[in-house]
């Protein structure tokens, strides 16, 4: 799998700023209330040194009580302020958790799905929920924490220098440590926490794929291979989070050891100074007070760099689908016609060979054409181009002139609908399951697309009808395979594309349904251009013209009678079908279809037989995508 991209420093940095822009009076507001908060908390040590130098002169005990009070008020004054500044802060970080998610979401639904399919669910998935649950938490808590440490940091920093510079620097002088603690760290801390949430994507990757296929595993004995598989993702997640563990143990033990030696340098030399009449005793016991109430925020503040950094690491993360190929932005060129061409296409996989190697296929306006061929000769690969789900390598595919991929979503969806036997149900009721397709529907548009692929009778036998929750839930209606494909194709009929793409997009069903659902969309479907992926040679029969691809390559294309009179692959495989090896054609060409997984008699292209009862012999009921095609 190819991981998605991350956000470079400078990127996150131009984020984070876009975001405080966005509520910008919020933030200002935990400044200053912070800044109140700090001011608040100053006056208690120097009130301190105050009552201190108060005393030795001899001073009465009136003064010292009232300063005794204003330090009680001061305090109180700073409790509510700070409260008041982290309440703020908090509704900061949550408005500005939501603007994440949504521009997540956001950014989630405009990738192509072939980028999705390449950096697979679990990457995505993790980056939308452990990531942004990171964020989450370094915006409502790490955020204003910092913040609220940083200023009192800075006030409690400025108070000793304004007390005395001299013992100011020696306090400066003596967090050097900490501060090289810190430089180390962070030197180190993003590219650790980064390869942690890696690590984290490719152990759910591999749980949602070996989950998404169980039945596959358990099929062909790959149980064995698929733990290992976890294993060693867990083991890299395991190594990288040692690793950030490791800079946590180093870092934070040289930071709490730090703390003491800015006070013990400010007493000695205060001390020294002091008995020689330079500085007060006040100031030297208020200037060790500050540097003492410094190390509360100091902790906190480097306590939150290293949550900020985990946080960082996801903000990075979760931004890095900007970068990533967005779904194309829709043009205004606008195709002239239905008609596709496709001109010197080939395509490759990433870790794969050529899988298209030069396709030329011109197909009309409201034509019918049938794809034939052995398993891995390209057929699905080049219904995905025709899709505009993948881009060409070399070449081009066009319709009405245009580049597929450039077509924006709304665009393409009215152009061009892919159909296969992959399906998804949504969250939300039958209804909303159906307005994806077309938002502005009426009921009785949704009615009328349930009938039209046979799935109106049991919507109707729902609790609510239409308004049935569907999906895991407890109270929810769990839809089967066939019913959830039935809700697919309701989709495509709402869609109401001018080009449709069927690939096995009836697979799913029962032959009896299959059949009543393809007669149903052929009627909706009359007048369009349909390109089937035939598995079913019935469906060939019934094309206006078949195009037999092998090996990446188009071989033969032609009417279902041409091609049987040529006497090539196809003629070698419908008499297979017909149980009449080699009755019209060379029988080199039947073996090389068969050798790549073609039944040797009774079944049709792609090696699936079919079912019994299907009426797919000569003689039945032609079963399959075919029955689309029949006007």
């Amino acid at each position: 799998m190819t991981q998605l991209p991350v956000a470079e420093p400078a990127d996150v940095r131009r984020a984070a700023a876009g975001l405080v822009r966005a509520d910008r009076r919020s933030f200002a507001a935990v400044l200053g209330l912070n800044a109140l908060a700090a001011g608040a908390g100053l006056a208690g040590p120097w009130l301190l040194g105050r009552i201190i130098d108060e005393v030795r002169a001899g001073g009465g005990a009136g003064a010292v009580d009232r300063m005794a009070l204003a330090i009680l008020l001061c305090s109180l004054a700073q409790l509510l302020l700070s409260r008041w500044a982290r309440f703020v802060g908090h509704r900061f970080g949550e408005r500005t958790l939501a603007r994440v998610r949504e521009r997540y979401v956001d950014r989630a639904l405009a990738l192509p799905a072939s980028v999705v399919e390449r950096a697979g669910t679990g990457d995505l998935t993790t980056r939308g929920t452990a990531d942004v649950t990171t964020v989450g938490t370094t915006l409502r808590d790490a955020g204003p924490e910092l913040l609220v440490n940083s200023v009192q940091a800075v006030f409690l920093t400025g108070a000793v220098f304004v007390l005395d510079p001299l013992l100011g620097l020696v306090g400066v002088l003596g967090l050097t440590p900490a501060w090289l603690a810190l430089r180390w760290y962070l030197r180190r801390a993003r590219s650790g926490y980064l390869a942690e949430g890696a690590a984290g994507s490719e152990v759910a990757e591999s749980l949602s794929a070996t989950v998404a296929g169980a039945r596959t595993v358990e099929a062909f004995g790959l149980a064995g291979r698929r733990v290992a598989t976890s294993r060693e993702a867990l083991e890299v997640s395991r190594r990288a989070r040692m690793r950030t563990l490791f800079l946590r143990s180093v870092f934070l033990p040289a930071v709490d050891i730090s703390y003491v030696l800015p006070v013990a340098g400010v007493l000695l030399s205060g001390g020294f100074l002091h008995a020689h009449g330079s500085v007060s005793l006040g100031a030297v016991v208020s200037c060790a007070v500050y540097l003492q109430q410094l190390s509360g925020p100091l902790d906190e503040v480097l306590m939150r760099i290293e949550q900020l950094q985990a946080g960082a690491a996801s903000f990075a993360r979760a931004e890095g689908l900007a970068a990533a190929p967005r779904a194309a932005v829709e043009d205004s060129a606008v195709p002239a016609d239905d008609r596709i061409d496709v001109s010197g296409v080939r395509y490759a996989y990433e870790r794969g060979g050529e899988v298209l190697r030069g396709v030329d296929l011109t197909v009309r306006p409201g034509e019918r054409l049938a794809v034939v061929g052995p398993s891995g000769a390209g057929k699905t690969t080049l219904s995905r181009l025709l899709a505009g789900v993948d881009a060409p390598t070399e070449g081009s595919v066009t319709v009405g002139g245009v580049p597929v991929v450039a077509l924006g979503p709304e665009r393409l969806r009215r152009q061009v609908v892919l159909v296969t036997q992959e399906h998804h149900v949504f969250l939300g009721t039958v209804r909303d399951n159906l307005l994806i397709a077309e938002p502005e529907a009426t009921d009785d548009a949704l009615w009328a697309a349930l009938a039209a692929v046979g799935a109106e009778k049991w919507v109707r036998s729902l609790p609510d009808g239409l308004g049935t929750g569907l999906g895991p839930a407890q109270d929810a209606y769990s839809t089967d395979g066939p019913q959830a494909q039935q809700l697919a194709l309701a989709r495509v009929v709402l869609a109401d594309p001018h080009t449709l793409i069927l690939d096995e997009a009836t697979a799913l069903l029962d032959p009896t349904t299959a059949r009543q659902t393809e007669q149903a969309l052929a009627a909706v479907l009359r007048g369009r251009t349909v390109i089937a992926i035939a598995h079913r040679l019935h469906t060939a029969h019934d094309a206006d013209r078949v195009a037999v691809m092998e090996d990446g390559l188009l071989t033969e294309l032609g009417t279902h009678d041409e091609l049987v009179t040529s006497g090539g692959a196809y003629a070698a495989l419908w008499g297979s079908w017909h149980g009449e090896p080699s009755a019209h054609g060379d029988p080199s060409a039947h073996g090389k279809l068969s050798a790549r997984g073609e039944p040797p008699t009774g079944t049709a292209a792609g090696a699936e037989a079919s079912p019994a009862g299907d009426g797919a012999g000569p003689a039945g009921d032609r079963g399959g995508e075919d029955s689309v095609y029949r006007k």
